[in-house]
């Protein structure tokens, strides 16, 4: 995934992004909320997760925003505010999820996993791909009955290719899913990282479509 992080504070905002690019996924930081809306005007996200109290003003009107503009991007609050007022306005501005600071970085991630999980509408975390028995929510990959291991990135690839399960996913948008604001990309880097998936998962696991991208049947 590529998510947008907006949290004024130093500390915790580079715990936050390091922990999200650790996880594979690209992961721009914010620390205002006129630069978050300039990176949301030119980068299609597919979660954010949104400090509520920043230098410039209300997280809430942020999200008001998106939503009166039709956007259905996931957003997941996170807040040191833990009022039940606070948290009722949230949800109703739009919200998908809270994150009460301070928070377990564990337990962000499998928020952050089965929000994007409800987004792709496969809610429930097995799923069968090939010989691979797949749980998104634990990242456990069963081929044949032995366990496999992916890295990082070579999940995030999967991730991606799966929350669009079926459809012709761009060489570009992976990219742009996984790679931060400046991040060197070689230009080979999602060839690679299918390739091992295959290896790893069986062949027919992902279907190069030459010119157009690539798919993980259904």
């Amino acid at each position: 995934m590529r998510i947008l992080l907006i949290e004024d504070d130093h500390v915790l905002g580079a715990a936050i992004r390091d922990h999200i690019a650790a996880d594979g996924h690209g992961v721009d930081w914010m620390r205002r909320l006129d630069d978050a809306q300039a990176a949301i005007d030119s980068v299609a996200y597919q979660l954010i997760l949104l400090d509520l109290n920043l230098p410039d003003g209300r997280g809430l009107d942020l999200l008001r925003r998106l939503r009166a503009s039709g956007s259905a991007v996931p957003v997941i609050i996170t807040t040191a505010q833990d009022q039940i007022a606070v948290r009722i306005e949230g949800l109703n501005a739009g919200a998908d999820d809270y994150l009460v600071k301070p928070f377990d970085l564990s337990e962000m991630s499998a928020r952050l996993a089965a929000v994007a999980r409800r987004y792709s509408g496969n809610p429930a975390p097995l799923i069968t791909v090939g010989d691979a028995s797949i749980n998104t929510a634990t990242r456990e990959v069963v081929t044949r009955g032995r366990p496999v291991v992916l890295t990082a990135r070579e999940w995030a690839v999967l991730d991606r290719l799966l929350t669009r399960r079926g459809a012709i996913v761009a060489k570009a948008e992976i990219e742009d899913s996984l790679y931060a604001f400046g991040a060197e990309i070689e230009s080979n880097a999602v060839e690679v990282y299918v390739s091992r998936l295959r290896k790893k998962l069986g062949k027919q696991a992902v279907t190069t479509l030459r010119g157009l991208g690539y798919q993980v049947p259904v």
